[in-house]
């Protein structure tokens, strides 16, 4: 069995106010996405890594590919139209086998820690699949300008990435998606569409995607301390 992690990285950022999608961003003298494609590279769990991204921006990953010795990324793809076009694109172009792993992970969520990452792949492993999560630890309110009810949050979770499938299930996820013009709002809901029973695993709260100007705050307060 092999691991492929996806690594959609088309997105324009613009509610985080930069003049370029927040992925190149650099940060501390690094690239926002080289810090995610670090952890892939670390995790002697993945094999390969694949990422879609716009055709202009394929010369500048190639630039972070190599100065980060990123031995791992053999495939820079076209992204399409929006996050799931640009990774069943990526599916559809590698050699994997029906019962390899498929990783998915955004590239605006660079501080995955190894561990989450090992774990969620070692579950996936024995069960089939792994979608990261975290339990939701604030008070949840159905309303707007009032509240109408409450939510017991002990049955909320908050999900996040990596989400883990197997490559035949991706399979089928694209043609289902395909032939009924179905467009999910990540992976585990276009395997939920087609009957799959998914398995949460622990995330963390550090594991938070960078999409506003505070988050970029955030992450570059984190990374300065060192990470």
């Amino acid at each position: 069995m092999r691991t492929f992690a996806i690594i959609p990285a088309g997105g324009k950022g613009l509610r985080s106010g930069s003049s370029v999608p927040k992925q190149y961003l650099k940060i501390n003298g690094k690239e926002l996405i080289a810090y995610t494609l670090s952890t892939f590279q670390r995790s002697s769990l993945v094999n390969n890594i694949v990422i879609a991204a716009e055709k202009k921006f394929h010369n500048r990953l190639s630039k972070i590919i190599k100065e980060n010795n990123f031995s791992k990324i053999n495939l820079i793809i076209e992204g399409g139209k929006t996050r799931q076009n640009s990774v069943f694109n990526c599916i559809k172009k590698i050699n994997a086998d029906k019962e390899d792993l498929i990783i998915v992970h955004d590239a605006a969520r660079p501080l995955l820690e190894l561990k989450v990452l090992n774990n969620a792949i070692n579950f996936a492993i024995k069960e089939g699949n792994a979608v990261v999560s975290i339990k939701a630890k604030d008070t949840l309110v159905v309303g707007n300008q009032f509240i109408k009810n409450y939510v017991d949050r002990n049955e909320i979770n908050y999900l996040q990435t990596p989400q883990i499938f197997k490559y035949k299930d991706f399979l089928r996820a694209i043609n289902y998606s395909e032939r009924n013009s179905f467009v999910g709002t990540d992976e585990s809901s276009l395997m939920k569409k087609i009957g799959k029973k998914i398995h949460l695993v622990e995330g963390s709260s550090m594991n938070i995607k960078i999409t506003t100007k505070d988050d970029l705050k955030i992450f570059r307060s984190i990374s300065q301390k060192g990470m």
